[in-house]
């Protein structure tokens, strides 16, 4: 058996050298051609065209093999209703292999699916023959290509779909044979199926009365529709339909208008367009093979012919370097002067227009863009006016009426806004308080702060109280309803933190001398020191301090007091160790009876002992204890159980930290019980 691969390399040569091979251009054999379908109605496809165009991106099967759209067919659907999708391909020879790959292409062009591999949902390229889809019993992965007779698994597990997506769905037929399939939906709980009934929605004549659109409330099938537009007729009957086509049912599947051609003009005055079961047997339906009602109608009004006036302006945004006029006609592109001459600007700046034209379908347009050769910055109200242009002529509605001169509109600007603010800090001892100014020049009546992306204020004047010291960020949107501004994001120093801390030795044997050294921080201007042996000192560095042997070994607690220049004070403390003694000895008894009296063996005033090793051995040599903490102590017992009494050696290593040097000492102690 040959790799898929070359199987279909051999055979795109076999077919290219007998001329059969072609790019994919028929309706719905393309992404942006796709067949629109509906989840309650199944597709048959009766053949399926040879051809192939593009190579495919499968996420995680970068296996070698070749993904293409081999003889595809596309399908797409709108979601209505979040939930998992099933869906079945019967081939209509059992014997045939078709693979599968659904794209979400929300808010994309359908061709991206060439390009983007973020689109891909899930899929099945598995070489099984048969049957293939998405079933609640499928794989969770996309399976990638295999080879008959491995009998991949060829069914995918549901993908969910989310409700307002809008996707697309590939069925390509691996098998080079024209035989078909059967696409149906099922088994899961998305809503693929759209609610809304088909109706007719509106209808407009054209100028010369021999054309009527009639726009649908949704796309509704192409080929429902009959051409000799029996479908529909006119009340009062002073006029035939005599034929019918659907709007780009020339390059799709389904139409959203149709354009009715009357046998004669229609003279002004007020219509009723009304659907029948036309030479077809039926109205129209919509994807779901919905029907139009037998019997609906809409109104037709035929106005008299007369000029198209300047209608209405868009919104006008912050500076303006564009504006948008609409118009209820639509106006003939080629009579819109292209470098904008058929309109002026006056108000309180000098405004030039630069250019003009429109968003043109079927050489008509309903707006005309105005290009403005700069921004409008300045506040006020503005007046366009139409004149004729540099082509002789104002412009022309698709009656071919021409608009009067002069026509103006008035439209209104606002001042663009600026941001940047101002600050006061006031100092505290536990908070700082930070007042913030905006000045609201220019109409500024929205407010959005963020201080540390962690609070927001909307008012213009917010005060902010910081418990924590140190750089603070802040950061104002503001906006007047039309133009808006946001600042640089503020860094802010609050730098009045105080902390007092110090060092210490921590232990001071009889004799030594304690070290004290300030480490605060702050913007300090006195210190206080308390070091727990009656002596006090008011700089920051102190001299070393002595302390008395005690009778016992004690604890005394030294304290620093720190003032800034605020008056605000901070207070660090750090208890402080003083042996009675501080030579390193073991005893040579113990009594572990758990009297509080000698119960433990241990080097005892290891203060000064680094790296200490202390290991206690019974009569045969076992180690019986090991430390080197020199507070964890021997409590006389070996595995649990308390040791015999007897004589038991030690062993003890340390460096003394005041010389250096390692000391190695040995001895025994007897346990007494």
């Amino acid at each position: 058996m040959l790799p898929r691969k070359i199987i279909f390399l051999l055979l795109t040569f076999f077919i290219t050298e007998e001329g059969i091979a072609q790019l994919c251009t028929a309706l719905g054999q393309t992404p942006s051609t796709a067949f629109p379908v509906c989840g309650t109605t199944p597709f048959n496809q009766v053949n399926v065209p040879i051809c192939s165009s593009h190579a495919l991106v499968v996420p995680g099967c970068n296996d070698g093999n070749v993904y293409n759209d081999t003889n595809p067919f596309w399908y797409k659907f709108h979601c209505y209703q979040t939930g998992t999708l099933g869906f079945l391909v019967t081939p209509n020879d059992l014997g045939d292999d078709y693979d599968w790959q659904l794209y979400d292409i929300t808010g994309h062009l359908p061709d991206e699916v060439f390009t983007n591999p973020g689109l891909v949902v899930t899929g099945n390229w598995s070489g099984t023959y048969g049957a293939t889809g998405a079933s609640s019993t499928g794989v969770s992965y996309i399976q990638c290509a295999s080879f008959p007779p491995d009998n991949k698994p060829s069914f995918a597990q549901m993908p969910t779909l989310v409700v307002g997506h809008d996707y697309i769905l590939l069925i390509s037929h691996y098998t080079n044979s024209q035989s078909g399939y059967t696409l149906s939906f099922g088994g899961g709980s998305a809503n693929i199926t759209d609610p809304t009934d088909p109706h007719l929605s509106t209808a407009r004549a054209a100028c010369d009365g021999t054309t009527t659109t009639i726009k649908l409330n949704k796309r509704m099938k192409c080929r429902t529709l009959s051409a000799d537009g029996s479908e529909f007729s006119l009340t009062p009957s002073v006029s035939n339909v005599i034929a019918a086509r659907g709007f780009g049912c020339s390059s799709g599947f389904d139409m959203d208008s149709v354009i009715l051609s009357l046998d004669t003009p229609l003279p002004p005055g007020n219509y009723t367009i009304t659907i029948h079961n036309g030479s077809d047997a039926n109205t129209i339906s919509d994807n779901c093979d919905r029907y139009i009602p037998d019997g609906e109608n809409i109104p037709l009004v035929v106005y008299p012919v007369f000029p198209t006036p300047m209608d209405s302006i868009s919104k006008i945004g912050c500076a303006p370097d564009q504006l948008q006029l609409v118009f209820r006609k639509r106006i003939r592109c080629s009579s819109i002067a292209a470098d904008g001459s058929d309109f002026t600007i006056t108000g309180p700046t000098v405004v030039t227009v630069s250019g003009a034209s429109g968003v043109c379908t079927d050489t008509l347009s309903n707006i005309i863009k105005i290009q403005l050769s700069a921004p409008i910055l300045t506040k006020g109200v503005y007046t366009i006016t139409l004149v004729k242009g540099s082509d002789g002529n104002s412009i022309i509605d698709e009656c071919g009426q021409e608009t009067p001169v002069p026509s103006s509109l008035n439209f209104f600007t606002k001042d663009t806004v600026n941001a940047d603010f101002t600050y006061a800090i006031k100092y505290g001892c536990d908070r700082d308080t930070i007042a913030y100014v905006h000045d609201g020049r220019n109409e500024v009546n929205v407010w959005k702060w963020t201080f540390d992306s962690l609070r927001k204020s909307n008012l213009q004047y917010p005060q902010i109280f910081y418990g924590n010291f140190g750089l603070k960020h802040t950061q104002l949107i503001v906006s007047n309803g039309v133009c808006s501004d946001t600042s640089a994001v503020i860094p802010i120093l609050l730098d009045n933190t105080l902390k007092a801390r110090f060092e210490a030795s921590n232990v001071v044997c009889p004799g030594d001398l304690a070290i004290f050294r300030d480490s605060s921080i702050g913007r300090i201007v006195s210190w206080i020191w308390d070091f727990g042996n009656g002596n006090s000192s008011n700089i920051q560095q102190p001299p070393p301090q002595t302390y008395l042997a005690p009778r016992v070994t004690t604890t005394v607690t030294a304290q620093l007091t720190v003032y800034d220049n605020l008056g605000c004070a901070n207070v660090a403390r750090q208890k402080i160790i003083v042996p009675n003694s501080c030579y390193i000895a073991v005893p040579n008894a113990f009594t572990p009876n758990n009297d509080g009296l000698n119960d433990y063996l241990y080097p005892l005033n290891a203060y000064k002992a680094d790296q200490l090793l202390f290991r206690v051995y019974n009569r045969f040599g076992q180690l019986l204890f090991s430390s080197r903490d020199w507070t964890q102590k021997w409590d006389g017992k070996f595995k649990g159980q308390g040791a015999d009494p007897g004589t038991y050696v030690w062993m003890l290593e340390y460096i003394q930290r005041d010389t250096g040097k390692k000391v190695e000492q040995k001895g025994s102690t007897v346990l007494i019980r």
